[in-house]
């Protein structure tokens, strides 16, 4: 790609890496990560090490103009990076097509194997979905009609620990498939369909259909239905985009964050809506979410509750899933702050206990069950180790991070 560096109206946006072990995700200090521009990897830009909680600083990176991703446009509103990781005691790994926008913080995650004789880990991230050709999708019923044999199996709607991602054609047998954390997919999906720089209300209407969507598969178990072992494909013709080990985007992680317990629904009907979209540009569709229509509209001052009825109609509400599968404890409903005292502070005591042990600059805290300075310190701590505002106070999002985070730390949470 051309030299965006000595491009006059170049802007510059950021790119964070967080180095951990595959499987255990323990944080690995000291990994060495050289950044290059994708297609030219001869000259390093930065090179960085990670700290304690084997994170990066936030490194700076021209980018194209903020405006080329405002419009659909030929030309590529993102800049594209390499990274080499090395770490001692690891294999060596690349990833190269990572997508950083102008005034965006994109952010990478990579997982290290121990050295053994395998070549060195590489991943290459494919062009954007609204800038690339990709397969329309296939239309579908919203709603999956409950007369036909094997359809709803679930008893209520629940937000799973995970989902099973087949990477590809679902028919293909040759395709991967990956245990993913649900929030990681939505955050992963939102990433690879939309744009991190569009109005937070096209953003959020965005990741309600994605999520909607995707608990429709989980709800209806549509795939294993009809045989299959997965719970979704990565084929925009079938399903939506995923992109293993691709770069996020912080403000979409914190929507997703705040918002993973919501799906879609309709008056007198149990399963989530099978909320269909497409880009509006290459692809037109008529009574499901435009994603170009809806950043429009949200350039507008449109609500994310007015985007989504605008293309789904008055009926549609926003739910709330009734309990999240395979978290330890659900939200007490309160924020926990100094002064708090009980069972609840308790348990996220001895979570932050434990984690501390794989993050070490998180301050150990005793399970007292009271809520004084120390934890307060440790909260702060891990807010600021995992990108949320550092206030010391556990809210919602810090809450299910917390969780999420203990139990990556307990046991393994992916399988390979």
């Amino acid at each position: 790609m051309p030299d965006i560096r000595q491009t006059q109206n170049s802007d510059e946006g950021a790119l964070r890496v967080q180095v951990v072990t595959r499987g255990g995700n323990r944080p690995i200090q000291n990994a060495k990560i050289s950044i290059s521009y994708s297609g030219d990897p001869t000259g390093p830009l930065e090179e960085v090490n990670t700290d304690a909680s084997g994170m990066s600083e936030e490194v700076a990176l021209a980018t194209p103009p903020l405006e080329l991703s405002m419009e659909p446009s030929e030309e590529q509103p993102y800049a594209e990076y390499t990274i080499e990781v090395t770490a001692e005691g690891y294999q060596p790994f690349n990833i190269s097509g990572i997508e950083v926008f102008s005034e965006q913080l994109s952010l990478q995650e990579v997982r290290l194997e121990e050295v053994e004789e395998n070549e060195p880990g590489n991943i290459v991230i494919p062009a954007h979905t609204l800038f690339a050709e990709y397969p329309p999708k296939i239309p579908e019923s919203e709603i999956k009609p409950v007369t036909e044999t094997g359809e709803i199996v679930l008893s209520r709607v629940v937000i799973p620990e995970f989902v099973i991602v087949h990477d590809g054609d679902p028919n293909d047998p040759t395709a991967r498939d990956y245990y993913v954390r649900y929030r990681d997919y939505i955050k992963n999906v939102a990433s690879s369909e939309i744009y991190s720089t569009w109005p937070d209300a096209t953003i959020r209407a965005n990741i309600l259909a994605i999520m909607s969507f995707t608990l429709n598969r989980v709800y209806t178990e549509w795939y294993r239905n009809q045989g299959f072992s997965f719970t979704i494909t990565s084929s925009t013709a079938y399903d939506q985009k995923f992109v293993y080990g691709r770069n996020i985007y912080r403000n979409i992680s914190n929507i997703v964050d705040e918002m993973f317990q919501n799906f879609l629904s309709r008056p007198n009907v149990r399963q989530p809506i099978l909320t269909q979209y497409c880009d509006g540009q290459r692809v037109t569709c008529s009574n499901w979410l435009s994603q170009w229509g809806s950043k429009y509209l949200g350039d507008q001052g449109y609500e994310t509750i007015d985007i989504i009825r605008y293309y789904y109609g008055n009926s549609m509400y926003i739910n709330t899933a009734e309990e999240v599968s395979g978290i330890p404890a659900s939200w007490p409903r309160v924020d926990l702050t100094v002064g708090s005292t009980g069972d609840k502070v308790r348990q996220i005591q001895e979570q932050l206990a434990r984690i501390s042990r794989s993050y070490p600059a998180i301050p150990t805290v005793t399970p007292d069950g009271i809520f004084g300075p120390a934890t307060r310190e440790a909260v702060e701590r891990f807010q600021a180790i995992f990108g949320l505002p550092v206030t010391g106070i556990i809210d919602y999002r810090t809450w299910y991070r917390i969780s999420e985070i203990y139990v990556a730390v307990t046991r393994i949470a992916e399988l390979q």
